[in-house]
Formats: C-alpha cells, structure tokens, sequence
C-alpha cells in the first residue's frame, strides 16, 4: 500500500507519496500541498494498478520532438507523397514550434483549445501592419491531427493513458469553396484558346483528375472499344513529378464520346505504345499550369469564360454527365470515387433539379391514377348533404 509522508521546504509544508510500481519496484511523488491531495494521488494510484491502466509517470516525460520522427515515418509509408508533403510542412511550420519542447505529460486540453484559436487569429501589430496572417480550416485542422495522432500513438505505447488533446470545443469547420461549372458551348470555347485542346476537353468531358490525364500513355487508350484504363497519377511535388496509382490505389476504365475518339486519335498519330499521350516537347511529363501567364490560365482569360482553374474541368464533367441523365453509379465509377454515397454528397448542388422532377412526377402520377377526380366528387358530395341537412 502507499504512505504518505511530510516534509517542509523554504515554500512551506509538502506531502509525498511512496508506492510500488506494478513490477513492485518502489518510487515516490512528491510536491503535494495538502494531505488530502497526496490520500487522493495514492488511493487513484491503487486503483489503476488493480485496473491495469497504471502508467509510470516517468513515461510522459518525454517530448513531442522525440515521438513526432517515428509517427511521421509511419505516415510517410501509409500516404501517398502528395498526401505526405502537406503533412510535414505543417509539423515543421505549426507543430513543432508550440509543441516540440513539450513532455506529453504537460499537455492539457486547455492548452490545445488556446493554439487552435491562436492559429486562426490574424495579429495585427499597432501600426496596422499584419504580423501574422491566420492559418485557414484546413490548415489548422491537418496542424490539430497531427498533435493528436502523436499522442495517440503516446497512448498505445502506454506512455500516457488518455489522449490530453481529445477533444476540442472550438475546431474550425472547412466551408466547402463553390464552384464553377462550364457549359458545352463554354467548354468549346476553352478548348479553341488553350494551347491543349483535346486535354482540356478530355477533362471536361471525362472528370480525369490532372495527374491521371497527363499520366495517360498509348497503350491506355482502346479507342475502337471507345475506353480509357487509368492506371497511374503523376503527381507534382516540389518540382518533382512523382508517378504512383491513382487515388484510392484502383485503377478504372472510362468510357469517352465519339467527339474524343477522333481527338485522342488525332493527339496519338505516330507515337508508340510507352508514349506519354500529352507529353511535353521533350516527352516527360506536362507541368500543371499555375501561374496567370500559364498556358491554362491564359486560354481562360481569351475565352472569355468564367474563371476556373483545371480542377474545375473534373467538376464541370459531373454537371455535364448528370444534365445528360447519367446514374449516380456510372458517375461514381467514371470520377473514381470511393462510393456513390461520396458522388452525391460532393455534388449534391447538382442533384436540385431532380427535387423539381420528383414533384413533377408525382403530380402526373396521381393524375393518371384519377385520384384528383376521385376526391373532387368526394368533396362535391359532401357540400350537397351538408346543404341538405341545413
């Protein structure tokens, strides 16, 4: 069992409790300003031992600089490099900074509560000058996963037994950012000022992802068949192409108009099977155009179009398929998306006009069923009795 003991310091009377670790090993805590808090320390403490939920205080006392390597490892190997780079900028640029010299077992919830809404606030100094400019949802909340992931990984390595960072009241909500949807007669348009046309309605026509496109080789496409088989995303990191399976890690084909069989034909003349479908002058991979005088941008400006970036085109694609009647299912294989519930949830913008329908249908339903007629005679009987009995 634990004692309690009593001793006295320059700053006044302390308490300390002596206690066997589970592995009857003798330790000691000290520093309790009454009696009562050390009874309340030892009784916790015979608990968790008899529970299985002690940990060694001594545990805790490591930093989030010395756990943050492995978990980041971890997440290296479990994303994808476009998925992993984000994630390391914020460790460096918003974790770190607050939270390396930290022992996890100093970590409250408080505390926490306190960096998110620092991490939002824009710091203006005296003279109006912005000193700091607030981090937006999304990066505050990747920054707060991050923190939280360490010490969870804290907590199944037995280091602390609840996570201090689960959960804050205050973390911001990501507003989804509206969206532009061309029309055909828009897309047109696009494609006739953009240095490449036939990509740029392959995009609007098909929701290919911009890696997926430029990843494309000969030997994807069965143009008699009128089908693409996506099998690879080349993805711009840093500079670096980096080329890797496509999001989710399934490959899927695609079925394209006959307009694209002609262009794709046209796009592939002379080139062998291994051949990048939309490579750059020296064959590698095109860069994603992001700078106003990019060759996307720039066609977006002459076309006279409403802004929109490349991504927008797979959007546009969703909007244009739907017009056309296609089920949410085929919409879900052709974008790639994990589910259809996903499909109608991203766009659910899209799907306004069907509530119109639903109506529409119902009301030519029950005409046809004669119900208006049934009723409409019901009622006039009922007038004629009532007129009868007054």
């Amino acid at each position: 069992m634990a004692t309690i003991e009593r001793y006295d310091t320059q700053s006044g009377r302390r308490y300390m409790v002596r206690y066997r670790k589970p592995d009857h090993k003798q330790t000691m805590k000290r520093g309790f300003r009454t009696k009562r808090d050390a009874e309340a320390f030892a009784a916790t403490v015979e608990v968790q031992k008899l529970t299985g939920d002690y940990i060694a205080p001594a545990l805790g006392r490591i930093t989030v600089d010395e756990l943050a390597p492995d978990w980041l490892a971890r997440k290296e190997a479990d994303l994808k490099a476009s998925s992993y780079k984000p994630v390391e900028r914020a460790w460096y640029n918003h974790v770190k900074p607050t939270w390396g010299h930290k022992q996890i077992v100093d970590i409250n919830l408080n505390d926490v509560e306190t960096w998110i809404a620092d991490m939002g606030r824009t710091h203006t100094a005296d003279d109006g000058t912005v000193t700091k400019k607030g981090s937006g949802a999304s990066v505050t909340l990747r920054a707060y996963g991050i923190l939280a992931g360490i010490l969870d990984a804290a907590v199944k390595a037995r280091r602390l037994r609840v996570n201090p960072a689960r959960t804050p009241e205050n973390l911001p909500r990501k507003k989804p950012k509206p969206r532009t949807y061309l029309t055909h007669t828009q897309v047109e348009q696009l494609a006739a000022e953009a240095k490449y046309p036939t990509l740029v309605r392959l995009l609007a026509y098909t929701g290919l992802r911009w890696g997926e496109a430029i990843g494309l080789r000969v030997k994807d496409l069965d143009l008699p068949r009128k089908r693409i088989t996506v099998v690879e995303n080349a993805v711009q990191v840093d500079q670096k192409t980096i080329v890797g399976s496509p999001k989710n890690d399934d490959g899927r084909q695609i079925a394209i108009a006959e307009f694209l069989v002609f262009d794709l034909r046209g796009q592939i003349d002379g080139k062998r099977p291994d051949d990048l479908v939309f490579g750059d002058t020296d064959g590698g991979y095109l860069k994603r155009s992001v700078s106003r005088s990019g060759w996307f941008e720039g066609a977006v400006e002459r076309s006279g179009v409403p802004r929109v970036t490349v991504h927008d085109l797979r959007h546009t694609a969703a909007s244009l398929a739907i017009s056309a009647g296609v089920n949410v299912k085929a919409l879900q294989r052709m974008l790639g998306h994990s589910s259809a519930a996903m499909t109608l949830d991203t766009y659910a913008d899209l799907f306004d006009d069907d509530l119109d329908a639903v109506g529409v249908a119902l009301d030519h339903a029950r005409s046809q069923a004669g119900v208006f007629k049934t009723c409409s005679s019901v009622e006039q009987t009922s007038e004629r009795d009532q007129r009868k009995t007054s």
